[in-house]
């Protein structure tokens, strides 16, 4: 679908120069008797790289169709690729390493996440903004250290690597933050 560029919003994604850009900031200005400026930054979601461009008021650009599929995580394969399941077709699909490395330490194995694709093609994992996780390993804790806001190193399940309170111990289910990777509180069982 062409749109102009005055048409523009924030969180639209635009297929330019072979590449899928998320629209991350949109400002449109008209000072005094001169011509609009428009400035639009970006973000690939192929490479995750920033940008931005100043187009003309007449110019037009290609809307990129995204859909949301529900997928199951099945298991990682030898070379580090991603093996998801379609939840409606139950055909198997695979995302990159490169591609979902930053997410994929929220995602325990048969856990279901929403997948967006771009014709047939899996181009990002949508994560809520909190997780439960189970504690594998944690530091000892030191006696003495409680006057401040001391952390220490722990280990989930899905092997990432969070800095908790003293108190939390190996067994615990903890609350993670998956856009920060901050520890939020223990989980309410």
């Amino acid at each position: 679908m062409q749109v102009k560029a005055t048409e523009l919003r924030k969180g639209m994604v635009l297929q330019k120069d072979g590449d899928l850009l998320v629209i991350t900031d949109y400002s449109h200005s008209t000072p005094g008797n001169w011509r609009a400026i428009i400035q639009v930054k970006t973000r690939s979601l192929t490479t995750g790289q920033n940008g931005s461009f100043r187009p003309a008021a007449g110019d037009t650009f290609e809307t990129a169709f995204l859909e949301r599929k529900k997928a199951q995580y099945l298991y990682t394969e030898a070379n580090g690729d991603y093996v998801f399941m379609d939840q409606e077709t139950y055909e198997q699909f695979h995302i990159v390493k490169d591609q979902g490395e930053g997410q994929m330490c929220y995602v325990r194995e048969s856990e279901e996440v929403e997948v967006t694709f771009h014709e047939t093609t899996p181009i990002s994992i949508a994560l809520p903004t909190t997780v439960v996780m189970e504690v594998v390993w944690a530091e000892m804790a030191v006696k003495g250290n409680t006057a401040t806001n001391v952390k220490k190193e722990a280990k989930v399940e899905t092997g990432l690597m969070v800095k908790v309170p003293l108190h939390i111990k190996e067994g615990e289910r903890i609350v993670v933050n998956t856009e920060t990777g901050d520890f939020v509180k223990r989980a309410q069982d």
